[in-house]
């Protein structure tokens, strides 16, 4: 995996891990309300208990998503399962953030609290002032506004890994890049389609069989001319006696024996 790989998948690791820590702070929270509650056998609300389930889950989601993102991250399968999971806990998040929509209010006179409602001042049964019951209560809104970004932006990421994924197996090891994974062309290379045919890297061509002959023939014909080339060579004089230099073909000795 080139570098640009791995920036990737760290970016979307530290996602992960973020994303976990964003839904244990709600789970936190939530369930120590929840313990108070049922420890003094009070009525706890259905909304309170939605966001425990909702938050508990996104923490599972978070804690595998960092396992999947090192060990299967960008495969198809897993980065489209991981698309379609971050769309719902995105919703969850939402949802989180419409349930505990009184955190906005302040924390200041009466306040209503997942642990009731009353002066801001004073203690509630867990020993824990309103006020800052109702703060916790905003530190939760807070969170999952949070929370909705980092699903959201999750996404985007699960996308890119894929793309990235695709392009590792498409071009895979080759000359063109050093015999390691990626496309090995960079942004500025020229080259489009190969390596260029004359570079100095290349192999010479193979010789064809009437390039052997031809060579073959050249070589016997320079042996023949080093050899007799000087005896055999015609003079002025040789073609005044004849086509041959010896005078067989002149009038002179061609008469009747």
């Amino acid at each position: 995996m080139g570098m640009g790989g791995v920036i990737l998948r760290f970016c979307a690791l530290a996602i992960r891990v973020l994303q976990f820590l964003d839904a244990a702070v709600i789970l936190g929270i939530f369930s120590y309300y929840l313990a108070i509650l049922a420890q003094h056998n009070l009525h706890i609300a259905t909304w309170i208990k939605a966001v425990e389930g909702l938050s508990g889950a996104a923490t599972l989601y978070g804690l595998l998503g960092t396992v999947f993102v090192c060990c299967l991250g960008g495969v198809g399968f897993f980065a489209f399962l991981g698309v379609v999971f971050d769309v719902c806990f995105t919703g969850a998040m939402i949802a989180i953030a419409i349930l505990t929509r009184h955190g906005v209010d302040k924390c200041t006179g009466i306040v209503n609290t997942p642990l009731g409602t009353g002066n801001a001042n004073d203690h509630s049964m867990a020993k824990l002032t309103f006020g800052m019951a109702c703060k916790l209560e905003k530190v939760t809104f807070a969170v999952a506004i949070i929370g909705i970004f980092l699903f959201l932006i999750s996404i985007l990421f699960q996308i890119a890994l894929a793309r990235h994924h695709k392009r590792e197996k498409r071009f895979g090891p080759s000359p063109a890049n050093g015999y390691t994974s990626g496309r090995g062309r960079k942004f500025w290379s020229r080259r489009k389609n190969s390596p260029d045919a004359t570079g100095a890297d290349n192999l010479p061509g193979h010789p064809t069989p009437g390039d052997v002959e031809m060579a073959g023939d050249t070589k016997r014909e320079k042996g023949w001319f080093s050899t007799f080339g000087r005896k055999n060579k015609a003079t002025p004089a040789a073609t005044a006696t004849g086509a041959n230099g010896y005078g067989y073909g002149n009038s002179a000795y061609t008469g009747n024996y």
